[in-house]
């Protein structure tokens, strides 16, 4: 068992290092390109349509970029962002850019500290890499694995299509996605 946990260690780092350095190769108005085709799409599903309350991210600039979606829905729709606290994270709610600070590991957050404990629709969710199971494989920390296992919420992976694999090594303890949108695919 511990060579095999081992083994998915190696697997998962050299995917991170493998989709870093994609990454890496991508201009700003690419990323922007490409996070407009993604957020068409969203917005065409009957799971987007129908949510009144979203929870997303704040994107880092490694990241498909979100802020601009952020803000386009967040006078029409509840936008939630994750917050912090411990080795969790907790939904707070946006209210706008000016709003926002740096959380624990640099990420910036709404500033306040009161968590939405009312229902969440629909879950946006980053990652490093998706496979065509509809895994997941995130940083390493398990931050979204352990607040997803707690949500009945659609649970929806947006990336680059490169960051879409044929499979990826998963723990029995990693959430699988509902649904995964790259700029070039649906699942």
């Amino acid at each position: 068992m511990e060579v095999l946990s081992e083994e998915i260690i190696a697997q998962k780092n050299n995917i991170r290092q493998y989709i870093k350095s994609l990454k890496a190769k991508l201009t700003p108005p690419e990323k922007t390109a490409q996070a407009e085709k993604v957020f068409q799409q969203l917005e065409l599903t009957p799971e987007f349509q129908q949510a009144d309350t979203i929870f997303l991210y704040w994107s880092l600039s490694d990241e498909l970029p979100t802020h601009d979606f952020i803000n386009k829905w967040k006078d029409s729709k509840t936008i939630l962002l994750p917050a912090i606290e411990g080795d969790d994270i907790f939904p707070i709610k946006f209210e706008s850019e000016e709003t926002m600070q740096k959380g624990l590991l640099g990420i910036m957050e709404p500033d306040s500290k009161q968590k939405y404990i009312e229902d969440i629709q629909l879950i946006l969710i980053p990652g490093i890499a998706f496979d065509k199971q509809k895994n997941r494989l995130g940083r390493g920390k398990g931050y979204y694995d352990r607040f997803l296992k707690e949500s009945k919420a659609v649970k929806i992976g947006i990336c680059y299509d490169f960051q879409l694999l044929e499979t990826i090594p998963v723990w029995e303890d990693d959430i699988r996605m509902d649904r995964i949108i790259t700029p070039e695919t649906m699942l």
